[in-house]
């Protein structure tokens, strides 16, 4: 691809709206170093000489859109607590719409503390309720859900599952034949719980470990050829164009289905410094859903959210991509 023509594509993605479903999180941390252990269990004792609290889950991919230059609109549900305000503060901050977002009394805000000592994660700690959506939770998204799509322009959606519940069978099924009523793509990061639900989604992006227990088929993964296999079980199920098979440190497979024909490609990653991984995922998919928007094919979708996700594990914590950085390293490898 022409420098010239990577420019357009960046460029291209600023008068683009992705809604942005699933489940929100606060990220809290402690840094600082370790230096001893501490006399009371064989545990690390953490010095803290930083906090800061961050967008994650679904928030994070909707983070990543904005820093790519679209506008994400983000619905889910949270809880009705102190740890809300937080949430909705740091929406505010970044200067991120709120208005999709629904408060219960009946679920906690999900919320995840990481420990990290001298740049490692030493633990983590969940605050969360995971159980599936009531009626009355599910029908107050719904309606909101269904509102942005049938009034207002929405280019592309992303489903961005973790298991906590708001993401339901029922809500999946709605979000998608509306989608596909309105012929919008929609973008998939699953969980195991409803791995099999996101049937004629555009693309779905699982890890290999997702794929594996998602279709509970055995298959060999130390080959592009053996997991291919397992990629094509999931997307005769699935009956989606495109899935995204992300590899860890060996990189992304991308397999594309139309007309009854199948086309893949395998690229490596890159060598990067890894710090953490936490957040990769929301990066790969909101880059890839933004090319995938803007008519790229399946090699550069696949090829520019991975470089993008690479970029993301330098950094601590979950943080959205930075588009400048982002350009240039395309720009490099092309």
């Amino acid at each position: 691809m022409p420098r010239e023509d990577i420019k357009a594509l960046f460029e291209s993605f600023n008068d683009k709206r992705i809604l942005i479903i699933g489940d929100v999180m606060l990220d809290l941390y402690l840094n600082g170093k370790v230096e001893r252990i501490s006399p009371e269990a064989p545990v690390p004792i953490v010095a803290v000489g930083n906090r800061f609290a961050r967008l994650g889950g679904a928030a994070n991919v909707a983070q990543n859109i904005k820093a790519l230059g679209a506008e994400p609109v983000l619905c889910s549900i949270i809880g009705d607590d102190s740890k809300s305000h937080d949430f909705f503060d740091l929406l505010k901050e970044h200067k991120m719409p709120s208005n999709g977002i629904v408060k219960s009394k009946e679920r906690r805000t999900t919320t995840k503390y990481r420990i990290i000592g001298n740049n490692m994660q030493m633990l983590r700690v969940d605050d969360e309720d995971t159980f599936n959506l009531t009626e009355k939770e599910f029908e107050t998204l719904r309606e909101k859900i269904d509102t942005i799509l049938y009034r207002e322009r929405i280019d592309g959606i992303i489903l961005q599952d973790y298991n906590k519940g708001v993401l339901t069978e029922e809500l999946i099924r709605h979000t998608i034949t509306v989608a596909n009523e309105k012929h919008i793509p929609v973008g998939v990061d699953p969980k195991r719980n409803n791995f099999l639900a996101y049937e004629k989604c555009t693309l779905f992006k699982p890890n290999l470990k997702e794929l594996k227990e998602g279709i509970n088929t055995e298959f060999p993964t130390d080959t592009i050829d053996g997991i291919l296999l397992g990629v094509n079980a999931l997307q005769d199920q699935l009956q989606c164009r495109f899935v995204m098979n992300t590899l860890s440190e060996r990189g992304v497979l991308i397999q594309e289905m139309a007309d009854g024909k199948k086309t893949h490609h395998y690229i490596p990653a890159h060598l990067r410094k890894i710090a953490d991984v936490s957040g990769a995922g929301d990066t790969v998919l909101g880059v890839a859903m933004l090319c995938l928007v803007c008519n790229q094919d399946a090699y550069h979708i696949a090829a520019i959210s991975n470089l993008a996700g690479g970029l993301v594990c330098e950094e601590i914590g979950a943080v959205p991509i930075n588009k400048a950085r982002l350009l240039k390293e395309t720009e490099k490898i092309q």
